[in-house]
């Protein structure tokens, strides 16, 4: 049932229908707007896309479904709840490490702190203790940051500063000046373990040594929480949020780009009043609205949407910004069963310098195509049985890339470019030396890639980043941006590229920040559901 509240007669327009945007229309129709949300390509989700070849359905974007709190507290503001929408499946083992490229034997990773515990002692003696208390470090981090800074507009300091930020300030402190990379190496000496420690990283579109050891956190979300599949993919969970949008009446214009946002003088500055689109055939529209949301990618909203004059974030302000990563993305059909890969397999060199400094730090003579060779496949056929044919396994190869846009096309929705084409392949024969499935290729029915180009032709993104931009310290909590324009009163930004930051669960959290923003709510935690 939509509220009387703030938004009672007042129309607001979402650009953009990846998850902020389906997430901020469903937040507003229930604070009583009139939504409307205008989306540049044929289908909702964004980069939580969905690909359909031949009787295979992928997801082409994210597949680890964590922080389950963030999923159950948004739908309990839409008056429903996970349970009602959604069919989680607990994936035990969560994942498994093959460490290659000479040794085909895996690590398979249970959740829970006791398993971990076991785990951890078994390769390195005294481990066990160091990580049980590593992992209750992370869960105390992964609560304070719950609870003060993540659902919050950084509007007032104040409400950072609670008694329990307060009684750990020396630790927080410690966590945020120093990387990832060193608060693991200081206490685990096996490569395996280090690398499960840090892999995290790469979720917040960084690398173990520039995230800061404040993101230990992630451990307490994949090895104590566990990892779950939501049955249908993400393409699933994007159904079920986009419902929550029409149920509050949420329109939706598709096939349509946002040309500029529209802007009227107001009390000595400048309002947003609505935005221009232009739909396939090329015709101009103005829709009118009392506030406009843009959970497009900051970078295109502030230099393409709108005058230099009314830029909040100018260019020379990514200039000093880092991207994150790319990726080339492939996408597999492939006949037969494949019993070497759990639904998630990670791929790590033993030596992973090289994949980084390929990925962040430009030419590395190890690394010639120009992509990590340290890689993520997810296997939903292992848990779903309506994302392939019968007898058959469907994979999402994710491969982290620079964000450079001229690496090229995929053959998913363009033409595929040959760099683009030469990592794919790389990473097949990378999968089935590594895992030991020989015929691998053989037994491969339905190709198709996505290219960094692609992030850039179809979402608008920064560089061409596939995620959004690194979780570094300066790019993080309230050094990452405001989620408000400075220059363009009734102008609000959602998404990965503003606060909180880049995934799924801080996508639904941005939404949530634009209506406590609205709200004039200046606290540290979640809405009341």
């Amino acid at each position: 049932m939509v509220s009387m509240g703030i938004g009672h007669g007042q129309r607001a327009v979402v650009i953009g229908a990846g998850v902020a945007g389906l997430a901020t229309a469903a937040l507003l129709g229930r604070e009583g707007y009139e939504v409307v949300v205008v989306e540049k390509n044929e289908e909702v989700g964004g980069r939580a896309g969905n690909l359909e070849v031949d009787g295979f359905r992928f997801d082409t974007g994210p597949s680890w479904y964590l922080m389950p709190e963030a999923f159950d507290h948004f739908f309990e503001l839409c008056g429903t709840s996970t349970e009602d929408e959604l069919e989680l499946k607990d994936l035990s083992p969560a994942y498994r490490v093959y460490s290659g490229p000479n040794d085909r034997s895996f690590v398979d990773v249970e959740t829970g702190v006791d398993k971990v515990v076991a785990l951890f002692e078994s390769i390195e003696p005294g481990a066990g203790a160091a990580v049980r208390a590593y992992l209750d470090q992370a869960s105390d981090v992964y609560r304070i940051s719950l609870a003060s800074f993540l659902y919050t507009t950084f509007s007032d300091p104040r409400t950072m500063v609670t008694r329990d930020v307060r009684q750990r300030l020396r630790l927080l402190a410690r966590l945020l000046t120093r990387s990832l990379k060193s608060e693991v190496d200081e206490q685990f000496t096996d490569f395996r373990l280090r690398q499960i420690l840090q892999y995290p990283a790469v979720f917040l579109s960084s690398q173990p040594s520039k995230a800061p050891a404040l993101y230990q956190l992630m451990s307490h979300t994949d090895l104590v929480e566990g990892v779950r599949y939501p049955q249908g993919g993400f393409t699933g969970l994007i159904r079920a949020i986009e419902k929550q949008a029409r149920q509050v009446g949420a329109s939706f214009v598709m096939n349509t780009n946002v040309s500029a946002i529209e802007t009227a003088p107001s009390r000595q500055r400048s309002k947003a009043v609505g935005v221009r689109v232009v739909n396939q055939a090329g015709e101009e529209q103005l829709i009118l609205a009392d506030i406009v949301v843009s959970a497009a990618d900051l970078h295109h909203t502030e230099t393409a949407l709108l005058p230099a004059k009314l830029r909040s974030y100018p260019e020379h302000y990514f200039a000093s910004r880092e991207p994150g990563l790319s990726s080339v993305l492939v996408l597999l059909g492939v006949k037969g069963t494949l019993p070497q890969l759990l639904h998630h397999t990670l791929l790590f060199s033993k030596d992973w310098d090289p994949d980084f400094k390929a990925v962040y730090e430009g030419p590395e003579p190890r690394r010639p195509l120009g992509a990590s060779e340290s890689i993520y496949i997810s296997k939903p056929s292992a848990t779903d049985p309506n994302v392939a044919p019968e007898g058959c396994e469907n994979l999402f190869v994710l491969i982290p890339v620079p964000a450079d846009a001229s690496m090229g096309f995929g053959s998913a929705y363009r033409q595929e470019s040959p760099r683009v084409a030469a990592i794919a392949d790389a990473a097949i024969d990378q999968i089935a030396a590594w895992a030991g499935i020989d015929d691998l290729r053989e037994r491969i029915v339905v190709k198709k890639t996505i290219g960094p180009e692609d992030f850039a032709d179809r979402y608008n993104a920064w560089s061409a980043g596939a995620i959004g931009p690194a979780q570094t310290l300066r790019q993080s909590a309230f050094l990452r941006g405001r989620n408000k324009s400075r220059k363009v009163d009734g102008l609000y930004y959602a998404g990965a590229t503003t606060v909180p930051g880049v995934g799924v669960p801080m996508c639904l959290i941005s939404a949530e920040n634009v209506v406590k923003r609205l709200r004039g709510d200046t606290s540290g935690g979640p809405l009341a559901s």
